[in-house]
Order: structure tokens, then sequence, then C-alpha cells
């Protein structure tokens, strides 16, 4: 079923007054700007879903890297030699982020500017899809941008104007402009050649903002769904329609409204975004002041909370790549239910090893593979859906492959990436070295195999048949729980017992709550917290404290640690959790009714003992009965 709906994003101004004032433009960029002007209204925006496509290309986080594009289109057959559309029938899907960071971002959306006339004049699209970092150049918030991307503009940007506005910066800094050399240096460095001329450029009426801003955040094709970030609980909420109209139409009335507040002098382009409330909160209106231009300022300071810059919103939101199964499945399906899609394509976080993923039995397709080489350290590549089948390829080879599978990874590894069965063999067989102590008290030591090293917890074994470190491992995998870091049975010396992998640079929940951090969290601390409390039920952990549970500082990823005093022989909950609410959903109710008697006495025979499994075996009865 196809759904068309009014495009509130769509604010062209190709008027022949608007159109004269662009032939200042350098002339290949008025080029680009009359192609914008002469796209049809089909492909400006407008409808979301689409039905009976042959063939879909996907690439994300493009970030400026111009060249591997290029490679990455010719190689997935819908760019020519000659830079042409050769791609027929075929839709091409942008998953958000072209700009930032990479130098010729320009040349990309000049690129796709054109594009999208040719593919529509074959028969194909160009779905160029919002991301966090089109959003942000369009507000103002420029962290981003490499002073490459503002040299693109230079040629557009006059001595004259460059002198207005620092004459303005002066004036706001306090400063004699005649006197202060060191203000013409800092003036320069924070808004470097081209940076006016930019800014202008992603306004509402400007050639890449009004392009921008008539893209929709989330397309359907074929029942798979395109979206930059990620489908949250937000999408569940509202829906396709509350995507594109309600949220993509609060960015565009925001930009609106900057254009507005520039003229009239109460904000300027060198302010940046998060100064913007304070600003407008802090304005004092003539008396004369417009009506419409008080209520702009009003509007303006409230659209700057909207959804669309939120952390759970469709731009920014990690938790399809972050969360594990059983927090993220079930809250997923809602999404996809929603808006009438079978799976989701997403970017905005790197993948592991920078090859394109899937995820929960490939119901989430990752693309961001680290384009732009220089910071990310990856390489072009392109999804390509073809009915059924979905193939990979590179920006260096026409040759297919399949999406892989998103591998475990509780904590960093070493060289970016090692799999779980792999740092199981090093854990298990590979030489121990530097024993010594921690300030916990805990026996730490290192194990290597000659190429790699890593760190380790040793727990001895106090019990008979007891490896209750080894035993969380070993559920948490047959949940997919993936919050316990590997963990295998080995010797110390003399001492039995088991090496648990300690990944680098962890935090506890004693400092982080201190400190009060981790709100950037990419799967939502509350949502891993339930989990764990699940969890530490159906293993009754009465030793969960705050130095016990720890997290990977750059993500906040949960890991939990220290086991010791799990898997005891009770039937009842822990002390600490009887009067917790446990989140049991549908994914909780799956993962546990597939933890069988059979199951249990096929994993855990010669880890736990027979009194013990017979305990699990009951706890796991008790959760499915709540």
């Amino acid at each position: 079923m196809e759904q068309i709906a009014a495009s509130s994003a769509c604010h062209y101004t190709c008027t022949p007054n608007y159109l004269a004032g662009q032939m200042t433009l350098h002339p290949t960029r008025f080029l680009a700007f009359l192609l914008v002007c002469s796209l049809p209204v089909s492909a400006l925006g407008g409808q979301w879903q689409y039905s009976g496509v042959e063939r879909i290309v996907a690439v994300s986080d493009i970030h400026g890297a111009y060249q591997p594009l290029v490679a990455t289109l010719r190689n997935a057959a819908v760019l020519d030699p000659d830079l042409a559309w050769s791609g027929g029938s075929t839709h091409l899907v942008i998953v958000g982020d072209i700009l930032d960071r990479g130098p010729d971002s320009r040349d990309v959306m000049d690129l796709l500017m054109r594009l999208e006339g040719e593919a529509e004049a074959a028969g194909g699209m160009v779905h160029v899809l919002i991301g966090n970092h089109e959003a942000m150049n369009l507000i103002g918030d420029l962290r981003y941008v490499a002073k490459e991307e503002f040299a693109a503009f230079a040629d557009e940007e006059t001595e004259e104007e460059r002198t207005r506005w620092l004459a303005s910066f002066a004036k706001q800094k306090g400063a004699d402009l005649d006197e202060s050399q060191l203000l013409r240096q800092e003036f320069d460095e924070r808004f470097p050649a081209g940076f006016f001329a930019h800014r202008r450029e992603f306004e509402a009426d400007g050639t890449y903002g009004a392009w921008l801003l008539s893209q929709p955040v989330l397309v359907v094709i074929n029942g798979t769904a395109f979206v930059h970030g990620g489908l949250s609980p937000m999408i569940a909420d509202i829906g396709l329609d509350g995507v594109n109209g309600k949220l993509a139409g609060e960015l565009a009335r925001y930009v609106e409204n900057l254009g507005s507040l520039f003229d009239a002098g109460v904000l300027t382009p060198m302010d940046n975004f998060y100064a913007h409330p304070r600003i407008l909160q802090n304005y004092m209106p003539p008396v004369e002041a417009d009506r419409a231009m008080v209520d702009a300022v009003e509007e303006t300071r409230k659209l700057a909370e909207s959804d669309v810059h939120a952390a759970d919103g469709p731009l920014w939101y990690r938790g399809n790549v972050a969360c594990c199964r059983l927090v993220e499945e079930e809250r997923l399906q809602s999404a996809l239910d929603a808006i009438g899609a079978e799976r989701v394509v997403i970017g905005h976080t790197p993948t592991q090893g920078r090859r394109i993923l899937e995820r929960f039995d490939g119901d989430v397709i990752e693309v961001d593979t680290g384009m732009l080489r220089e910071r990310y350290g990856g390489s072009g590549n392109a999804l390509i859906i073809e009915g059924d089948r979905l193939s990979v390829v590179n920006e260096e080879s026409m040759e297919v492959t399949p999406p892989q599978p998103h591998p475990r990874q509780v904590g960093s590894r070493p060289g970016g990436f090692l799999s779980a069965e792999a740092t199981e063999a090093l854990l298990a067989s590979g030489e121990i070295s530097n024993e010594r102590e921690d300030a916990a008290g805990r026996t730490i030591v290192t194990v290597s195999d000659g190429n790699r090293s890593v760190d380790a917890v040793f727990v001895k074994r106090e019990n008979r048949e007891t490896y209750p470190d080894l035993a969380a491992y070993r559920l948490d995998r047959l949940l997919e729980l993936d919050m316990v870091p590997v963990t295998v049975i080995r010797e110390l010396g003399r001492r039995e017992g088991s090496l648990q992998f300690l990944p680098p640079k962890l935090t506890n929940e004693q400092d982080r709550s201190e400190a009060g951090r981790g709100g950037s969290a990419n799967c939502p601390l509350p949502q891993q917290w339930s989990a764990m409390y699940v969890f530490d039920v159906l293993i009754h952990n009465e030793g969960r404290t705050p130095e016990r549970i720890t997290y990977r500082s750059d993500d906040w990823q949960l890991i939990l640690v220290g086991h010791e005093r799990a898997f005891g022989r009770d039937n009842n909950r822990p002390r600490h959790l009887e009067n917790v609410d446990l989140d049991i959903g549908d994914g909780w109710r799956s993962a546990l009714n597939g933890l069988t008697d059979d199951v249990i006495e096929r994993e855990f025979a010669g880890i736990l003992d027979k009194r013990r499994r017979t305990a699990l075996a009951a706890r796991r009865d008790a959760l499915l009965g709540d």
C-alpha cells in the first residue's frame, strides 16, 4: 500500500527573483541549483512507501568521502564511468550523513542532486534520507564541519561580507576591531573562508538547505524500512506520518525561523545551535517589534527541544545496534509493525569489522561501514536487495558477498575485533604471565598467543563442580543477553578455577552514578538494568554490587562481572531484588522457554552440580509464571 502525504518540508523558492539572485554563484554551482529547481515534484518528497521495486541499493555515512562513494556506486551498477545514472529502475537509498568530517561533502551533494533527476527519467529513484549530520548543518550545529567543507563555498563569499561579520563579531565581544589582531585571528579560526556562504546555502531558501528539507527521514521500500539512526519505541508511537510529517516539519520550521531571525538581527549565523535557546530566552523585543517576529522567537525556542534532536529519535537512536535481543527485539517489532515494514536498514553506528552486518535474524541490517577511511578506518560498501536476496559490493571490487552476522562483543578486543570464540581459544590455551592483584583484590593475569594479548581475571574454584562465572557466561550466550565477558576453565599454577576476559577502560556503577554520566548510552541504561535484574533473579545472584556492575566507558555498554555468589540452591529471589518489578516481555519468555531441562543438563553438567541445575530450572519456571 502506498502512502502519499503533502510534504511540509518542501520549501523551494525557484521564483524569477530568487533565480536572479542565484546567478552570482559560480557557474557550476548555479547549474546544480538549476538542476534542483527542475526536479519533478515526485522526486522532492511526499511519497514515503514504495512497492514492486526490482532492485534497491543502499549506502550510508559518506561524510564527504566523494571518491569512495563514486567507486562504490560504480561497482553497484548505478553509476557509469562518466558519473551518469546507469541504474535504470533501481532505487538508490542514501541512509543519511552525507556531510561533516570529510573534505568533499559539496561534491557529494551536487552528484546526488543531479542523479535524482537522471534516475527519475530512467524509471528509478534516489532517496536521500536526512541523517543527524544533515540536521546539524541545517540548525547551526557545526562542530564536525571540516575546513575543506567551508572552503568549497569560499568563492561565493565576498570580502565585504567577511568584514561586515567581523565587525559584528567584535561588537559581540566588546572589542575594538581596529586595534585587535588577536580578534581577527580568532574570527578567522572560528569562521574560516566560506563559512558565511556555507551558512547561506544551508538556510531554508538556500540551494542545499531547500534540497535537504525536501528529503524524508524514513522510507519503506518493498517492506524494508530505511532510516539513519534506528527505529526506537518513539516510532511505534508516532508512525511514518509522525516521522516524515511532524518531526521533519519541526526541523523545517526551525530552519525557516532561523532565516527570519537572522534577517531581524535576533540571531546571527555565528551563533551555534546550543546558544540559540539562551539568546532567545534573553531576547527583549523592542516596543515596535512585529508580532510575527515575537512568535518566531518563541516557536524557535520550543522547537529546539523537538524530538527530531532527541537521543531516542530516528536520527540519533543506536538501540537497534547496541541493545541485546532480550532488550530490543520486541520494541523493534512494535516499531516495524507501526510503519508496515518487515526489517530496517540503518547507518549512524560504524559496524564492527567495517562490514555490512545483520542482527536479529536479518530484521536489522547495518550499513555504516566507515566510508571515510581517514576518520573511521573503513571503506565504501553498498547493500543490494533484489527480491529476497541480499548482497554486498565494496568500493574496491564488484565481487558480491552476503551480509555478515553481527558478532557478540562484550568489551573492546585487541585489534578492534576478536570474536567470542577466538577470545575463548586465547584464554584457554594462551601463555599466562604478569600475575598481579588489582585495587579490588582480584587476581589479574595477561594471556597471550604471541600475536595478541588480553587481560583476564582468575577466579579460584571454591565448590566442587561449580564454576559460577563460567556458568554465568554460558547462560548469557544461551539467552543472548550479551553482558557477561568470555569465560573459560583454566588453572593458574596448581589452582583450579576460571579465567574471565577483562575488557580495558571500564568504569563501575559507583563511579558512573557519582559523576552523573551515562545519559549518552547507546542502549539506554534503564533498559540494560531491567535485563540485569531478570538475569540476577534467574541465577540467584546475591553478590551484585556497584563494583560488579561495570561499563565500557565509550558507549556505556553494561558488562556484568563477579558471579561468585550466584547459582545458589535457593528457588526464591535474592533479597535485594525481592520487591523489584521485573519486565519479562515476549523476548525473555521465548529465551526462557528455550532453556529447557535438557539444555540445562547438557550445558551446565560439570560446571554446576545437580542441585544447582535443579534450582536454576525452578527459578526459570518461576519467572515464566510471573
